[in-house]
């Protein structure tokens, strides 16, 4: 499945547990060895009475992930479409993510909003090296200076540009993600004001590299641009594939609402489990 072309490959471990080691999960994500995605998502069974269903977040490189905005609607989808409901909630290592079916979207598949939970903006808990103004962090490279921190359920550092298409973000990326300022790494985020209420972004995603889309990034941007006041608290993330739209209410709460689309169904053979 993808979110406007970020895409996962989804397992069901629900009714039995897989064996996936950091080298399995690396194999299944690799485009040439596997089936390749941006994501490897695992379902499980909840371990919250009011969850109904975990989703497990594995990175190409192996390493877990806290949140994903797109793999959490894809998934959303596919258990309101077992449970034939409008409103599931999903269990991440980050917390419960509430979702909703809002529509159709013109692929004819479901239009899903989800709650991506409260924006986290103190130092400690994005998290950073030293404390600092998260507003304006003291980190950049090149081009790319002056960041706005932010924790979706896993660390973002959101620069503004002027001209997002003169950023080599390949090169840059991988170099911000590791800087020791960020003890956790860090996706790297990249956004320019196209529109009064419109920024169209770019990610480098921590474990992942360039992706085509990130819900989290998408959520950490518009926080980002709203402190900086860019931009007021809804505002539509322009991707390369789509948009989504995205709301930062006034209790802290961050809404993404989006489409989502499948490429197709299947089995994996049993030595890429082996």
């Amino acid at each position: 499945m993808h979110g406007l072309g970020n895409d996962f490959v989804i397992l069901d471990a629900r009714s039995h547990a897989l064996a996936l080691t950091p080298a399995r999960r690396r194999t299944i994500a690799d485009r040439c060895l596997g089936v390749g995605c941006d994501q490897l998502i695992v379902l499980e069974q909840p371990t919250e009475r009011d969850a109904d269903v975990f989703m497990r977040i594995y990175n190409p490189d192996g390493s877990e992930a806290g949140a994903c905005g797109n793999a959490t609607r894809c998934v959303a989808s596919l258990v309101m479409d077992e449970r034939k409901a409008d409103r599931v909630t999903v269990q991440t290592i980050a917390g419960l993510l509430e979702s909703q079916k809002m529509g159709t979207g013109t692929n004819g598949l479901p239009v899903i909003s989800v709650d991506m939970g409260p924006a986290r903006l103190d130092w400690r808990e994005i998290p950073v090296r030293e404390a600092c103004d998260t507003n304006h962090m003291p980190v950049g490279l090149g081009p790319l200076q002056d960041p706005v921190g932010t924790n979706m359920g896993n660390p973002h550092a959101t620069f503004f540009v002027e001209d997002l298409a003169a950023i080599p973000l390949e090169e840059l990326g991988p170099k911000l993600e590791h800087d020791p300022f960020f003890p956790e790494r860090a996706n790297i985020g990249v956004a320019q004001r196209v529109g009064e209420a419109r920024l169209r972004l770019r990610v480098w995603e921590r474990g992942a590299g360039v992706t085509l889309a990130c819900g989290s990034g998408a959520c950490a941007a518009v926080v980002a641009a709203s402190r900086r006041g860019l931009v007021d608290r809804k505002a539509e993330i322009i991707l390369e594939h789509g948009s989504l739209t995205i709301e930062w209410l006034r209790d802290n709460h961050v809404l993404m609402t989006g489409g989502i689309s499948v490429a197709f169904k299947g089995e994996l053979d049993r030595s890429l489990l082996s």
